[in-house]
């Protein structure tokens, strides 16, 4: 049976209508709920004996104990903003902490001892708006709660972002991309508890970023940074943006378990401690979670011609030995398989996808153990890591899909990084300074071949890159300004310029003045300099048995940002900022003759191309946000980019827009709550005209289903601008041992139509030709039904 969109919203519908109607009794006499956590120092990692913690606007609060630990107990259920006072500590808040009956997180606190005062000390602004030292400027923070109800996002991180000023995704195809003020997506990186991981998503395109479903279970954030120019000098290889997961631990003295039915998968989480016997906590604890997609079930459902299917699974265990010293193993993992279906009703646009869709296997794992060691006297921190990373890709492209006969391209790759790395920071009255250095060992191995292109070679390429990094910070220089300076380098053992570490010194600097003295206005600027290092796929490609891309440089980037930010209350941020970030040493594809950053928004293999270091680059803009957190019954974000985003070729004075120069971008996202039971969400969001590639049909014929590309006319053509809505209902009920939340997400609500690039056919016969098709479901409006089950 092949069932229509308006039937399956129809019972989606249906189905959620249901659900909230059911109300038992036990359900009217809610149960209440109980918040706990630990309160520390947070450069000794010492306990905070007397602490107080309390629910603003109530009566509600507790005193930490001998070992920090409080606990709040009778808590109405509903959303609180948590406030932990100290005397010598800044006062911290935290906004929209969800108290349910059952599986509320630990909220801890690492407070901070002000400077030769014994009063406490009470921060003017709220915590999402308080940037760290290092990086004061173009830096956002996500909470859970953020990330979990964030409409249409699936509990996504990769979609989430995209509510934040100069950041978005891409418009066509099942994509997933992290796109940032004009960059390409294979420009930002990012780090699991400071542990660098290859990639954030499923079927991710090798060399690049993007993909359809995040791998990442929320379930285990404890926040999410995200720094989109003036980057901490410990965080190479990054030229747009840096993207921290900070993870959480398990509970120290129960088990809990969620289990949550999303729009694309089924997650399980469990946590609790380990090796407790009658301990009231244990020093050992773990959370743990497998996930498993239902989207293959979906698509055949509604006969579509490919069916993604993944797994994924992530893991932390920590054990604390004492106040100064916690060791952590932490580990994340995928199974994709991106299979073809052949469609029961064979339409020309499900044909075209059926010829064209690649056949994907994807394997990814990082694996990482740390320790975290706290020097006497709150002197300072270091920690050190060694982790390894597999990513395993086998990419293959058939004439003829439907029977898997034809093979005319494969990629079977192999990417291991095995990484050592130590930060140490220490503390002064007023400042810190961090210093560290990373070495890592990089094996590359491919199978790779393409009738197309004439290109077959084998890969088997090891060598070792490295880095080093010293950052200073000053807060409060004065009563008006904080300064942070840092320096960087970065090297390898494989390009011809690799050990030239004066090639990659990187230099970056960043100033913030307070300019009331409520420090409700702020001025921040920053300049720095920032290198990546070309990616492994394309420094293993090989022409005649030769390495042919050794003679590659560091990519390099050059930012200025500059703006204004206001707080007009704790609670709301106004902000300004204006960037610029000019490339040189782009890699410029001998082939296609275009530059490699307007690649990698597909389903492809970026990098398996002779290049050259020639090309050039520019984006440049002003952006506009305003923030309200939930601080009583409502949040919002409302962001505006206005940009360019411009590469040459090999002729380095020429300038296109690149493939990400939508030139526009606004996003709003926002949320109100009804009491305890209910919560509605939006987010709406414009993307200006995107440009894109049209394919030279004449050569296409020769290698279709493969297209070849006019890059030559790259920005004469653009897309329709993109503008969708989607909506998120959530209803929630509290029992006396588990919580229950049900949510409907309408996606594309005004059933917009998606700007798509041509699609086209090939008609076979005396004189083939490629014929235009009308894309499939170009307005579908989705909905989708999610189940969160905590206890």
């Amino acid at each position: 049976m092949i069932l229509s969109f308006t039937s399956v919203f129809n019972l989606f519908i249906a189905f959620f209508v249901a659900l909230i109607s059911f109300s038992p009794n036990g359900v009217l006499a809610q149960s209440t709920g109980t918040l706990s956590g630990y309160v520390t120092d947070a450069r000794t990692g010492e306990p905070l004996f007397g602490a107080n913690v309390g629910l603003e606007g109530t009566t509600r609060g507790a005193s930490t104990n001998a070992d920090g630990f409080y606990e709040i107990r009778n808590i109405e259920p509903g959303t609180y903003t948590v406030v932990a006072t100290f005397i010598g500590y800044e006062t911290q808040r935290r906004n929209n902490i969800n108290v349910r009956s059952a599986g509320n997180r630990d909220i801890n606190f690492e407070l901070i001892p002000t400077t030769g005062q014994l009063e406490e000390v009470v921060v003017t602004v709220s915590e999402p708006f308080i940037a760290p030292p290092e990086n004061p400027v173009s830096f956002r923070r996500l909470s859970p709660e953020e990330i979990s109800t964030y409409p249409a996002g699936n509990s996504d991180i990769a979609k989430v972002v995209q509510s934040l000023p100069g950041v978005s995704g891409s418009v066509t195809g099942f994509r997933n991309d992290v796109i940032i003020r004009g960059g390409a997506p294979n420009e930002n990186v990012y780090f699991l508890d400071g542990i660098e991981i290859p990639t954030i998503n499923h079927f991710s395109t090798q060399g690049s970023a993007g993909g359809p479903a995040g791998l990442l279970n929320v379930a285990f954030f404890e926040g999410v940074e995200l720094s989109t120019s003036a980057f901490s000098a410990s965080a190479g290889n990054a030229l747009s943006g840096v993207l921290r997961f900070n993870q959480r631990n398990g509970n120290d003295r129960e088990f809990r378990t969620s289990f949550r039915v999303g729009a694309s998968e089924a997650a399980l989480t469990t946590e609790g401690p380990l090796f407790k016997g009658d301990n009231t906590f244990s020093n050992t604890t773990f959370i743990a979670s497998v996930r498993r997609s239902y989207l293959q079930l979906l698509f055949q459902l509604i006969d579509l011609p490919f069916l993604p299917d993944y797994w994924d699974y992530q893991y932390k265990v920590d054990h604390r030995f004492n106040s100064r010293n916690q060791i952590s193993l932490t580990g994340v993992g995928s199974i994709d398989d991106f299979r073809i279906n052949v469609p029961r009703d064979i339409s020309p646009d499900r044909q075209a996808i059926l010829d064209q869709v690649p056949v994907i296997q994807q394997r990814t794992n990082t694996t990482g153990l740390s320790w975290q060691h706290r020097l006497s006297d709150g002197l300072g921190i270091t920690r050190t890591s060694l982790s390894r990373s597999w990513f395993y890709n086998d990419f293959s492209r058939y004439r003829d899909n439907e029977n898997q006969d034809g093979l005319f391209s494969r990629n079977r790759a192999n990417e291991w990084r095995k990484t050592l790395r130590n930060e140490t920071t220490f503390f002064r009255e007023r400042s810190t300074i961090s210093a560290g250095a990373s070495a890592r060992v990089n094996i590359f191995r491919n199978n790779f071949f393409d009738d197309n292109a004439g290109v077959v070679f084998d890969t088997d390429l090891t060598f070792l890159s490295y880095g080093g990094f010293v950052q200073w910070s000053a807060e409060r220089l004065s009563d008006r300004f904080d300064l942070t300076a840092g320096l960087r380098f970065d090297g390898n053992t494989f390009t011809d310029s690799g050990n030239e570490i004066y090639r990659t010194l990187s230099p970056r600097a960043a100033l913030t003045v307070n300019l009331d003295e409520a420090g409700q206005w702020r001025a921040v600027v920053s300049a720095g300099r920032y290198f990546k290092k070309p990616p492994l796929n394309l420094l293993g490609y090989k022409e005649n048995g030769e390495f042919v891309n050794r003679n590659t440089r560091y990519i390099r980037s050059d930012h200025l940002t500059g703006g204004f930010n206001f707080f007009p209350r704790q609670s709301t941020k106004i902000s300004v900022e204006g960037f610029l970030k000019l490339y040189d040493d782009y890699p410029v594809s001998i082939r296609e003759g275009v530059s490699l950053a307007n690649l990698g928004g597909g389903f492809e293999v970026l990098g398996n191309d002779a290049v050259e270091s020639a090309g050039r680059g520019r984006t440049y803009g002003a952006e506009f946000l305003v923030q309200q957190t939930l601080a009583t019954n409502y949040y919002a974000i409302l962001a505006y980019t206005l940009f360019r985003s411009e590469f040459t070729g090999f002729d380095r004075g020429l300038y296109l827009p690149s493939a990400w120069d939508s030139r526009h971008l606004l996003t709003f996202t926002g949320g109100y709550q009804i009491g305890s039971r209910w919560e509605f969400s939006l987010r709406t969001r414009l993307l200006g005209r995107t440009p894109f590639a049209p394919i030279d049909e004449e050569r296409s014929i020769e290698t279709y289903p493969a297209f070849v590309f006019d890059y030559n006319r790259l920005g004469n053509e653009r897309l329709r601008p993109f503008n969708a809505t989607d909506i998120r209902v959530d209803r929630k009920w509290n029992f006396r041992n588990f919580s229950l939340d049900v949510y409907l997400e309408i996606q594309n609500l005004f059933s917009q139509n998606t700007p798509s690039e041509p699609s086209y056919l090939l008609q076979n016969g005396q004189n083939p030709e490629l014929v235009r098709v009308d894309q499939l479901s170009e307005s579908t409006i989705l909905p989708t039904i999610g189940i969160i089950l905590d206890f």
